[in-house]
């Protein structure tokens, strides 16, 4: 039996004790990775990495300017192989903001994906003198920052014209939402275009068995550090803070369920009034534009 039928079958409230448990192993992170634990995605496979970056970057190319734009990549995970893909499609530079350094070290990842770029006949990125993760990301211009919301306040502000995450938004702290959006509002120019995939599903089986438990228990940091944390903000709420810090917001796509995949009664009382609508939004994609600041009041930018 493989490890993902194992964790298919555990239930959401075991695999929440078992998570709560290891998570106070003095195990590192690339540890638990190698054990198909705790991993964030998949990027350090090319081929996935590749088709993220390019549904992001398709959506924007039009926007950008030419061949020499900056670009931000929040929640980079496993492996930062779309440094090699943005330098390929002209990328000046590159920055990517994550809350840990996830990232893989061992220069496998990013040969294959400069490799893979080759083999689809696009520019390529020669790797064969980097011995490290530091000479990529030098060959790139790429810069890796590992302190989340802190690491976004040391960025210059109108200094990024492309922003994108893919399944990042909702794993951001809720008490840290507004202003990691502000900060994001900030780093961006004028004209500049962030392209986000948000899934609102929970992780502990795809459902919404994180909207069962009390906001005072979630949000506790021996509970939300134990790689199962999302920030519950449902798609209304999510719209919301977008336009309340800044951004202009076009809604590209939307996935529903057929019908609630947990019973609304399960749910935490401060849950069960949410509209069928917005909790039926089990991911959306969305491309937010900075509003003109003469448009923007000084609350939402504090």
């Amino acid at each position: 039996m493989s490890l993902g039928t194992v964790k298919g079958a555990v239930p959401w409230w075991a695999k929440i004790g078992l998570k709560l448990m290891l998570s106070r192993l003095p195990v590192q992170y690339g540890g638990w990775r190698r054990l198909g634990l705790f991993v964030h995605g998949a990027m350090d496979d090319p081929t996935y990495a590749y088709s993220v970056f390019r549904s992001h970057f398709d959506r924007c190319k039009d926007l950008l300017p030419g061949t020499a734009f900056s670009c931000l990549e929040v929640g980079p995970g496993d492996s930062l192989c779309t440094a090699v893909a943005a330098r390929a499609h002209g990328a000046s530079s590159v920055v990517f903001v994550d809350t840990g350094h996830f990232a893989r070290d061992d220069i496998a990842p990013y040969r294959a994906m400069a490799n893979h770029l080759h083999s689809k006949e696009l520019a390529f990125v020669d790797l064969s003198g980097c011995t490290s993760l530091c000479d990529v990301l030098e060959l790139c211009r790429a810069t890796y920052l590992t302190q989340g919301l802190r690491s976004m306040r040391t960025l210059p502000s109108q200094s990024v014209d492309w922003v994108w995450s893919q399944a990042v938004l909702e794993h951001v702290r809720a008490s840290e939402f507004l202003p990691f959006m502000r900060e994001m509002r900030r780093v961006m120019k004028p004209g500049a275009i962030a392209s986000h995939r948000v899934d609102l599903r929970d992780h502990l089986g795809g459902a919404l068995n994180n909207l069962r438990l009390h906001q005072s228990l979630w949000e506790r940091d021996w509970f939300a550090n134990a790689g199962f944390y999302t920030n519950r903000i449902r798609f209304s709420g999510m719209l919301e803070h977008f336009n309340e810090t800044g951004f202009d917001v076009e809604v590209v796509g939307v996935d529903r369920w057929p019908a609630l995949p947990t019973a609304r009664e399960s749910m935490a009382e401060e849950f069960r009034n949410i509209s069928d609508d917005d909790l039926l939004v089990q991911g959306f994609d969305v491309l937010l534009r900075p509003t003109p600041m003469s448009d923007v009041t000084s609350e939402t930018l504090q």
